[in-house]
This record gives C-alpha cells, sequence and structure tokens, in this order.
C-alpha cells in the first residue's frame, strides 16, 4: 500500500507540473493548485531561462571557444577541400555553377558592377598618372638610342636630335595624354568586359586544377576572415540579436502542450525514475510501519 501510494502521489505531482493549463474554478471560487506551476511561472521561467542561456552558455567566451577551437579550424579546411576535389569534376562554367545560388539578374549585376569599378579605379590611376609623359620620354629615349647605334649615329646624327628631343617629348606627352584621357575609359572597359566573360565561361574544373598554391592561400584567406569575424565582430552580432529576447519571447509563444510534450521527452527517463522512486520510498517506509 505504501508503494502504490508513493507511486500515485509522485506521478500526479508531476502531473501537477504542467496540468491544468488553465485556472479552475468551482461555484466562482478559485481551485488551489491550478493552473499547474509550469504554466502559471512561464512568463518567469520563460525569461529566467533567456537569461540562463545567453548569459552562462551562448555567451562570447563560450562561443568563441567553440568557434575558433582546432576542430572547428580542421572542419573549415576540410569543408574546402572537399568543395575543391568535387569541383575538380565538375565541367560547369563558373557562370552555370553560380546560377545555382543566384538569379541571372544577379549575376549579370554582380558582373557589371565589378567591371565598372575595376574600370573606374583604372580609368582614374591612369588619367592622374601623368603617364603620357611617361611614355613620350621612353619613346624619345628609345630614338635616341637607336639612332646613336646606327649608321646616322656614326655622323652625329644623335646629337642633332639631342637638341630637338626636349621638346619633341612634350608635344608628345601631350598627345598622349589627350588621347589617354579621351580613350582611356573605353579601352579599359573594353579590355576589363573581355576578361570578364573569358573568366565567367571557364570551367569549375578548369578553375580549381592544379592550383594547389592559390588553394592554400583561399584556405589562409578564409581562416583568417572568419577569425577576424569572430573575434571582432561576435560581441556586436550577440547584441544585435539578443538571444535572451529571442529565447523568452518563443517560450511564451509555444503552446503548453508542444512544452509539456518537449519537457516529457526530455526528461522521460528522470521523471520516470521519479515516479519509481516514490513507490520505493512508500514500500520501505510501509514495510517499516508494518514492522513496526
Amino acid at each position: 500500500m505504501g508503494a502504490v501510494i508513493g507511486y500515485i502521489t509522485n506521478y500526479v505531482a508531476i502531473r501537477m507540473l504542467f496540468r491544468p493549463h488553465q485556472a479552475k474554478y468551482i461555484m466562482g471560487i478559485h481551485v488551489p493548485f491550478t493552473p499547474g506551476i509550469i504554466p502559471k511561472e512561464k512568463a518567469r521561467l520563460a525569461s529566467a531561462i533567456g537569461k540562463a542561456v545567453s548569459e552562462n552558455l551562448m555567451n562570447r567566451e563560450v562561443l568563441e571557444k567553440s568557434l575558433l577551437s582546432e576542430d572547428m579550424r580542421v572542419k573549415i579546411e576540410g569543408a574546402i577541400d572537399e568543395f575543391v576535389a568535387t569541383q575538380q569534376g565538375n565541367d560547369e562554367t563558373i557562370e552555370q555553377f553560380a546560377s545555382h545560388y543566384l538569379s541571372s539578374d544577379d549575376i549579370n549585376a554582380m558582373r557589371d558592377d565589378v567591371t565598372s569599378g575595376v574600370v573606374k579605379m583604372v580609368s582614374s590611376k591612369l588619367q592622374n598618372s601623368d603617364l603620357g609623359s611617361s611614355i613620350a620620354h621612353m619613346a624619345t629615349e628609345h630614338v635616341m638610342e637607336k639612332t646613336r647605334n646606327s649608321v646616322a649615329g656614326l655622323f652625329g646624327a644623335d646629337k642633332l636630335l639631342a637638341g630637338f628631343a626636349q621638346p619633341i617629348e612634350k608635344t608628345l606627352a601631350k598627345h598622349i595624354n589627350e588621347i589617354l584621357q579621351n580613350n582611356t575609359h573605353q579601352m579599359i572597359h573594353d579590355l576589363v568586359t573581355t576578361e570578364a566573360d573569358n573568366l565567367m565561361g571557364m570551367t569549375m574544373s578548369q578553375l580549381t586544377t592544379g592550383r594547389n598554391e592559390q588553394v592554400a592561400q583561399i584556405k589562409h584567406g578564409v581562416l583568417s576572415a572568419y577569425r577576424t569575424i569572430i573575434t571582432e565582430h561576435l560581441p556586436r552580432i550577440l547584441q544585435d540579436i539578443d538571444i535572451s529576447a529571442i529565447i523568452e519571447q518563443r517560450i511564451n509563444e509555444m503552446d503548453m502542450n508542444e512544452a509539456e510534450a518537449i519537457i516529457l521527452d526530455v526528461m522521460k527517463k528522470e521523471l520516470r525514475a521519479i515516479v519509481w522512486l516514490g513507490a520505493l520510498l512508500g514500500c520501505i517506509m510501509g514495510t517499516i510501519n508494518a514492522l513496526i
């Protein structure tokens, strides 16, 4: 009898943690212990769980230790190696491969943006570098050197040209700079566009085969960028995400039937052990009582 009582009381106590979900009234009088403890304290439990998780389980120190561990580094390198090995047998072009993840409009927009950025940067550098003077000087020096080493040089033609070299060089530099100012953008645009089309037309196997040194550099770059993101941006990310608030909101939105099912599924063995422990203790107490 003690075992039966211990079993039943523990079973009922566990059920009363969750049931009933709503307060019960008899003739307008509130029935004690309704609703169950967990439904009644749901908001407080949600806040406490969210705070505990964010401060102790998913804080910066814990996440950094896990995300920057040696195991994680090995997994990232393994993922890169696996990707490269897979692509070495892939005959899709880079554009076809990208189409699995981006729309054609997005691919074209990205290509146009990159092309425009490169063209603008290179054109600006060339137009502001006084390249015409450098080309004119090299051309003048080349002509002088050729003249000096030719038959005409034996008759002093190079010395004759030396007197005209400086004004010729200035005039030539002026015209070259004008040509660059008027045509650099189009020339660079055509060149970059052609190279971009050639690149997008390469197959993934061509891009990845025989490029062990580049793959090693990519690994290093990915790991370096990953480490920087974790160490420098993780605190801001955690602050913006607000894990505590997300967990609290999710628990508060959760239906009690769902919450009960989750808790019982996680702690099924432990709760069953408590019920049977009640039966054991009741049996022992009942046995002692009978012996006395």
